[in-house]
């Protein structure tokens, strides 16, 4: 299987080292599932992917999108990538949604600067992106302001954002934790299903494995800025190796590795 995505021996140091040798591998059509708890280094590893680091970071190692080193381009070099060929949805869509600009206006401008399209066809297929995601009314959306919106709604518009360029990566940095459990499933299986669709690469960060348990192919778990374990879902979550992992897995509501043992 051809990956379109390769992170290799990754390290973030922020006056200490907080990513220490992290090495990851996306496929279109995967969602690779990076997982641990707050603190673990898995948001700093998503983050340097599209050099959005503090900008008192030193970074090392290697990030590849297809044949092409992407860690340590300039900024110009990675404006052309971000938006068009990776994408990324932040925790709160509050923080990444203008408050002030329609959601019509956010969405075209997006589309028309990476993708030159004119005015109206730029608003046909926001309205477009803006159905696939589910948002009720699509074409009436465009004209309102994202407080108009529940919290799922803007996510689903977050996600449409992403979206608007046909990337052929996303990042999708806990995308479900502020919502409720109802909300949430609907925003993963959307995830799941535009991964298959358009044969999108997706790192899913989130410290909940039972989020990994419903939608990732393949889980990594992080701890202290290091991958302690990786392995497709069904053999991490079957026979876990690590004793954090099986920590991790024992905190789950039913779950048969209480007190962390296998």
């Amino acid at each position: 299987m051809s990956d379109i995505l390769t992170i290799d021996d990754l390290t973030v140091d922020i006056g200490r080292p907080l990513v220490k040798g992290v090495s990851l591998e996306l496929h279109p059509g995967r969602i690779q599932g990076l997982a641990g708890e707050s603190g673990s280094g898995k948001t700093l590893t998503s983050l340097a992917v599209l050099g959005l680091l503090p900008r008192n970071a030193r970074t090392g190692g290697s990030i590849r999108l297809g044949d092409t080193e992407i860690l340590g381009l300039r900024r110009r070099e990675l404006n052309r990538i971000r938006g068009r060929r990776i994408a990324m949805v932040f925790q709160d869509p509050s923080s990444s949604l203008h408050p002030q600009l329609t959601v019509g206006h956010q969405l075209t401008d997006h589309i028309r600067t990476h993708l030159g399209l004119g005015r109206a066809a730029a608003r046909d297929r926001a309205a477009e992106l803006l159905e696939r995601v589910n948002v009720p009314s699509a074409s009436d959306a465009l004209g309102r302001y994202p407080h108009q919106f529940s919290g799922g709604q803007r996510q689903r518009i977050a996600i449409a954002i992403a979206l608007a360029c046909d990337p052929d990566v996303l990042l999708a940095d806990e995308p479900t934790t502020a919502l409720d459990v109802t909300v949430q499933a609907g925003i993963l299986q959307l995830v799941r299903d535009l991964a298959t669709e358009r044969n999108l690469a997706v790192l899913l960060v989130t410290h909940d494995l039972g989020v990994m348990s419903a939608v990732a192919d393949d889980v990594a778990v992080m701890r202290d800025g290091r991958v302690v374990e990786a392995a497709d879902r069904e053999t991490l979550f079957a026979s876990p190796q690590h004793e954090y992992t099986r920590g991790l897995l024992a905190a789950l509501p039913g779950s048969r590795f209480e007190g962390g043992g296998a």
